[in-house]
């Protein structure tokens, strides 16, 4: 293993474990003694750049300083190459201040920490084009798929299990036609895993809530970490709860008027 090129990119859609197996690796690279420390500091652009050129690669200096002898994980990476959101002008400069500082200390500071830089497929591969020194550094890329609707399922299934509830059957299979619904109609912003705990949280909310309505005195203590049907029913198997379907106010497109 050439320890001085262990520098990787994560890529993949949102909630499908970037960070969490960039956790892993970190553990294991200790482990392995490749790693001295094997601590892992979690940044992203606002972590890195100021708002005055120069104070950025003080900023950047400082998180690699707390990663040394681990892991520099940089989530939303490319975020350092477009400026990022909202930021203000000139936002891109500092962006590439931040680079040009991470560059030189990857150089310097060879094998004594890594950085795993993270995001969207197709802004990461904007993020490697946009610097020469940023696709030679990064020689590692690890891809994340999203999960099919059966890993879904499963995901579900744990995150329900460590809130300590059981599903029904007639609930399990409801879940099993909405996962596989909502995996059918994804988009680019389709969450995976992230997804699903928005949804366990729901589910959980109105388990909650039918136990709330029910007597002390008549809820049985057989069913309080049962999920049934009714939990569940609130997950549609259609589009009518998208934001843009909702009634809204705004110009209507009249018949037979040109768009």
């Amino acid at each position: 293993m050439d320890i001085q090129h262990l520098h990787t990119v994560f890529v993949g859609n949102p909630g499908t474990g970037k960070t969490t197996v960039a956790r892993i690796l970190t553990k294991i690279y200790k482990a392995l003694g490749v790693l001295e420390r094997g601590h892992m500091v979690e940044t992203d652009r606002q972590g890195l750049v100021a708002g005055y050129v120069g104070q950025t690669a003080i900023k950047t200096a400082e998180r690699i300083d707390e990663a040394m002898g681990g892991v520099l994980f940089i989530d939303e990476a490319y975020a350092l190459t477009s400026g990022g959101s909202g930021g203000v002008s000139g936002g891109g400069d500092f962006g590439n201040e931040a680079i040009q500082t991470i560059l030189k200390r990857m150089e310097d500071s060879r094998g004594q920490f890594f950085v795993f830089a993270a995001g969207y497929p197709d802004n990461m591969e904007a993020f490697l084009k946009a610097n020469p020194g940023l696709r030679s550094r990064f020689d590692k890329i690890l891809k994340f798929e999203d999960y099919d609707s059966p890993e879904l399922y499963e995901i579900s299934l744990q995150m329900l299990g460590d809130e300590g509830l059981e599903v029904d059957q007639n609930a399990k299979e409801h879940l099993v036609k909405y996962l596989e619904f909502l995996y059918q109609a994804r988009d680019k912003y389709f969450g995976n895993a992230r997804s699903v705990r928005n949804i366990i949280n729901d589910i959980v909310k109105n388990q909650s809530l039918r136990l709330a309505s029910i007597p002390s005195e008549e809820r049985d203590p057989n069913i309080i970490n049962l999920i049934t049907y009714e939990d569940v029913a609130t997950l549609k198997l259609n589009h009518d709860d998208d934001i843009f379907n909702k009634k809204s106010i705004g110009f209507r497109k009249k018949s037979g008027a040109v768009e």
